[in-house]
């Protein structure tokens, strides 16, 4: 694995060597004397990490440190200030200016060291972090690319079930995960061939039996990761199909049998496509859509699931209202920048 680059800016060549005596066995460095030297290192070598001196000949650390995270335009580099001024009104005008850590001359190798990786180690969380993201909004698309939904549908509907997952008494992280995990429950429909996704009419019993896979289909792949979000998608892809009074598929589960997670989706689901216009039906009336809901419950539905859901109308009224305006993937990613993955 290619070592990550750490820039060190100093004019002063002893403080240069000491930085390298400490760091070279374990980083790519690249040195600069000024401010000229750091913003062509910065261009050209792509740095993980600045280490930034502030009294420089000309310029000064702060002003340098804005240019800096203008010229990143991933905004991934770490900046820490490495300077002898040991007030705490210069500490706090390094962290104004976009430092994420300030340590004071003379320096200790333990605690460079220790510094920098730590918040290398925050970069390198925060790309896996994206990667995960990256492999949601992608799974959750592919499972409806041959399918006749609507690209907002699975977002939506993912949105109805943190809040009914928040409703059944999850904590706020579980929540965030169910939200995270639904919009891949069908996963499974990668493997149905696009003329039984997309056929006009009504499926015959041969292509039931082939939709009916679907379940499994996403659970195989879904399984696959040891992520956290990623086990609790692919529960809820094995189950959304299954009924509270055992009628449904692959397994014919009933009531608690079935993993809430995959309760509460199954009901997300089915309340988001009736209020949505689709090829062959308008949007249903919200009293039509509470009449059939309260009807299953008890057959399709979890019962106290039902309940939550009556409760809690409002806020999810507020949520279709609030997505009308929000028909792209995108608009998903940009709401949901910043959440955790646990």
């Amino acid at each position: 694995m290619a070592l990550q680059t750490i820039l060190i800016v100093d004019d002063e060549p002893v403080n240069l060597a000491i930085i390298k005596s400490i760091l070279a066995d374990s980083y790519q460095l690249v040195f600069a004397r000024n401010g000229v030297e750091a913003r062509a290192a910065v261009i050209k070598h792509h740095p993980a990490m600045v280490l930034l001196d502030i009294g420089l000949p000309d310029t000064d650390g702060y002003a340098l440190c804005r240019e800096i995270k203008q010229l990143d335009a991933s905004q991934s580099i770490q900046i820490i200030f490495v300077t002898a001024y040991s007030d705490m009104a210069h500490e706090a005008a390094g962290f104004d200016a976009g430092g994420v850590d300030y340590i004071v001359k003379p320096v200790l190798p333990q605690i460079v060291r220790a510094r920098v990786s730590a918040h290398l180690a925050m970069v390198r969380a925060s790309v896996l972090e994206q990667s995960y993201r990256d492999a949601i909004l992608m799974l959750g698309h592919a499972g409806h690319y041959n399918d006749t939904d609507t690209g907002a549908h699975i977002w939506r509907m993912a949105s109805y079930a943190r809040a009914l997952a928040k409703g059944c008494g999850w904590d706020e992280d579980s929540s965030i995960q169910l939200e995270l995990a639904a919009p891949m429950h069908d996963t499974g429909k990668l493997g149905i061939p696009q003329t039984i996704l997309r056929k006009p009419g009504p499926l015959d019993e041969q292509e039931w039996v082939i939709m009916r896979t679907h379940p499994r289909v996403g659970h195989d792949i879904l399984k696959k990761s040891r992520a956290p979000v990623f086990q609790l998608a692919a529960e809820v892809s094995l189950r959304h199909h299954e009924k509270w009074d055992g009628s449904g598929y692959p397994d014919g589960l009933k009531g608690k049998e079935i993993p809430e997670s995959a309760r509460i989706v199954a009901l997300a689901d089915v309340f988001d496509a009736l209020s949505m216009t689709r090829p062959y039906k308008e949007p249903w009336e919200i009293t039509r859509i509470l009449d059939y809901i309260e009807a299953g419950a008890g057959k399709h539905f979890d019962p106290a699931i039902v309940q939550v859901f009556i409760t809690i109308l409002p806020e999810l009224l507020e949520i279709q209202s609030r997505w009308k305006d929000q028909e792209t993937v995108q608009a998903y990613a940009q709401e949901h920048a910043g959440q955790q993955l646990v």
